[in-house]
């Protein structure tokens, strides 16, 4: 012993302490290392947990932000269909409008032709009676007598039809 004691360190001290530092150690191991590494392990499990729903949130945002990108160029493509197809419609029936206006402007003009030749043909045979008279009464002046009106008649009406089918052709 008396080597160590040249040195200054006393040996039943220095036992003493290396059996504390073990115990201690021991200890230490027992009650205190196990709780803070299970401690250190559950945390860096909510960390890697945590990290997991982050990335897992971050792509599902990811996927619904493409999906709202997608409903919104649907919408716009949807919005964009219905306004051709207001246009169109538009068209068409302004188109159908003008037809109709057209369709009964032709049935006006008809109905206004058949009306102006049947009056015109009305007007045609008045006068041909009225020249017929006209006829009757200047022949009977000139032959001064009076010949048979219906005999008469029918000669003159037979001379205008002739110089009427004479002017058509």
């Amino acid at each position: 012993m008396g080597g160590f004691a040249k040195l200054g360190i006393n040996l039943p001290l220095l036992i003493s302490f290396i059996i504390s530092f073990v115990i201690l150690f021991a200890l230490l191991g027992l009650f205190l290392y196990k709780p803070v590494m299970k401690m250190l392990d559950e945390r860096s499990k909510r960390i890697k947990e945590g990290m997991e729903q982050a990335e897992a949130t971050k792509e599902e945002y990811a996927h619904a932000e493409e999906e709202v990108k997608k409903l919104i160029s649907k919408a716009r493509d949807d919005g964009q269909a219905l306004v051709n197809q207001a246009t169109q419609t538009g068209e068409r029936l302004r188109e159908e409008a003008r037809e109709g206006a057209r369709k009964e402007a032709q049935v006006i003009v008809d109905r206004t032709r058949a009306e102006l030749e049947g009056e015109r043909d009305r007007i045609i045979d008045d006068l041909r009676r009225e020249f017929v008279d006209i006829s009757i009464s200047a022949a009977e002046k000139v032959i001064m007598e009076t010949l048979d009106k219906e005999r008469h008649r029918k000669l003159i009406e037979e001379a205008l039809e002739e110089s009427a089918t004479f002017r058509e052709n």
